[in-house]
């Protein structure tokens, strides 16, 4: 469950499993040559030895192996032939019961919510020979391998993260680390290749225990108008129903009663408090949409935010800002553990707040706001040129791009040209008493909001794609030392816009996930409010 908003966190970090320690000392394997070889290697390299079947194989690989599927990629093909150099270029799955250990591992895969069909070893016949099937079954071995720690999909295709510093690709290097010692342990392989992240370990705990279970079975509600504590419904006796399928009411009522009643009307609080919505007891079209979710989609929900979480883990740092966009909620990290978090309001469906990995650079004291292009066109000119007032009204300054003011008489409203909206710092300025900072091609920021009556509302997706956060000077607290705290304050009272720099650049990520677990196994969903789920569901779905 996620902590109150803006309360201290004594979640405890995860110490690293054994198994990685096992592994830790073969750490001389990153620093092999072998992945940066050419990826084909010419009959004139002297590192394959011609004589040697094994490498040679592997350098004609779709000649001599035909029947291997699939046909392993360059990356995929630079990392096997890496691996059999590591074991000295000799078969490795002829040792006993290393194939049925192998593939016993395989099995467990579907408590990760992957396809454990997918990893389907070759048969003899059908590759070509025993060489080519020890090719195929260590081809298998690493794919698996791979898609545990880094995911089934390519998260660049389905969910793409902009990176303010493209990350170095040191996965085959990861990887190999773990598949040859992995050999003599491959259980241990397997755990060492897992992400150790909370969300992922609590997350994966709940699907392996939900997985294998029958899928529990509640009736569609139809829509309607605001069912209120009190009111007397007819679809109550279906709401009831379906809160009680998933525990959130001890007993069902009279058969046929019709009034929404209290106990009833907690039931339908605690449901709302676990789906991020507003809990007011009062049942709308969000908190419908939420309880017509079918079983099924609710458990491959866990499953597709699993492979979220592989995604994520590549990209976490020990000190960090993490914002779960589905959820419009902040946590900071230090030294690994959430400390704090807060409640947030994230862009709306038509304006979403992009996935990111940059670097909190600095903050903007008593802010100005300069509109950005898309709310100027869309919001900004249509009340314009209805009523001129608005400016005033508004407190908007209209600049050119040298910063110089103009005169709104003088001004096209039908066709304005190149001008600026600005506003000045002060309570009504959106951006309130700060703005934080970090560089993106989006034009978005971390920033206070005098809207603060929005942050008791869920979903929380109002703004147009920046981040407003609920006690932006208690996230100040966190991102400064208590010298640069007193400083900041300062400023602040002096209501001049001032760019204060931090000391060290904090990273944070905006991301993406719609359900996670606690340490207790308790489920937290967030809506799904850009509709990613269903494209994720599907494509795990595929066999490839």
């Amino acid at each position: 469950m996620l902590a109150e908003p803006a309360q201290r966190l004594t979640v405890t970090g995860r110490s690293r499993i054994g198994v990685k320690q096992l592994f830790k000392k073969h750490a001389y394997y990153l620093s092999l040559c072998l992945l940066a070889a050419p990826l084909v290697a010419s009959a004139e390299n002297e590192l394959a030895d011609p004589v040697d079947p094994l490498p040679l194989a592997l350098q004609q690989l779709p000649i001599d192996c035909p029947g291997l599927k699939p046909v392993p990629d360059a990356s995929a093909l630079a990392l096997l032939q890496a691996f059999y150099q590591q074991q000295d270029n000799v078969q490795v799955w002829s040792v006993s019961d290393r194939v049925p250990a192998l593939q016993a591992q395989f099995q467990h895969l579907a408590d990760d919510g992957l396809d454990p069909s997918r990893y389907s070893l070759p048969g003899e016949q059908a590759v070509g020979g025993p060489l080519c099937t020890d090719i195929g079954i260590s081809l298998r071995y690493l794919q698996a391998l791979r898609e545990l720690r880094y995911g089934r999909l390519q998260q660049s295709r389905f969910e793409p993260m902009w990176y303010a510093q493209p990350p170095l690709d040191t996965r085959n290097v990861q990887l190999l680390a773990i598949a040859g010692p992995g050999l003599q342990d491959l259980a241990g392989a397997f755990d060492a290749a897992r992400p150790v992240s909370e969300q992922y370990r609590s997350l994966q705990k709940v699907y392996s225990a939900q997985r294998t279970q029958p899928l529990p079975h509640w009736p569609v509600l139809p829509t309607g108008s605001l069912l209120r504590p009190g009111m007397q419904d007819a679809r109550v006796p279906g709401l009831a129903q379906r809160l009680f399928s998933e525990g959130y009411l001890a007993s069902l009522p009279a058969h046929g009663a019709t009034d929404y009643t209290e106990p009833l009307v907690d039931a339908v609080k605690h449901f709302q408090l676990n789906h991020s919505l507003q809990a007011d007891g009062v049942v709308g079209a969000g908190t419908l949409v939420e309880l017509n979710v079918s079983p099924h989609v609710r458990r491959e929900q866990l499953r597709v935010n699993l492979e979220r979480f592989r995604w994520l883990a590549q990209d976490m740092e020990p000190d960090s800002l993490l914002v779960n966009i589905a959820a419009a909620q902040l946590t900071v990290f230090q030294g690994g553990v959430p400390v704090w978090q807060t409640r947030t309001q994230v862009g709306r469906a038509e304006r979403q707040t992009p996935l990111l990995k940059s670097r909190v650079t600095r903050l903007t004291l008593n802010p100005t706001w300069t509109v950005p292009p898309t709310i100027m066109r869309e919001d900004k000119l249509p009340q314009i040129r209805r009523d001129q007032t608005f400016l005033s009204r508004q407190n908007l300054q209209v600049l050119d791009h040298n910063g110089n003011r103009l005169d709104i008489n003088q001004i096209d409203w039908d066709s304005p040209g190149n001008i600026l909206l600005r506003q000045d710092a002060g309570p009504r300025n959106p951006l309130g008493q700060m703005a934080v900072r970090f560089p993106n091609p989006f034009s978005v920021y971390l920033h206070d909001t005098p809207s603060q009556a929005l942050f008791q509302k869920g979903p929380r997706a109002f703004s147009s794609g920046c981040v407003r956060v609920e006690h932006a000077l208690q996230l100040r607290d966190l991102l400064v030392s208590p010298t640069e705290r007193l400083r900041t304050n300062e400023l602040l009272a002096t209501g001049v816009t001032h760019e204060f720099r931090l000391a060290v650049p904090i990273p944070i990520m905006l991301t993406y996930w719609t359900v996670q677990a606690d340490s207790h196994g308790r489920l937290l969903y967030a809506p799904d409010i850009y509709g990613r789920d269903p494209v994720l569901i599907n494509a795990m779905g595929i066999k490839s």
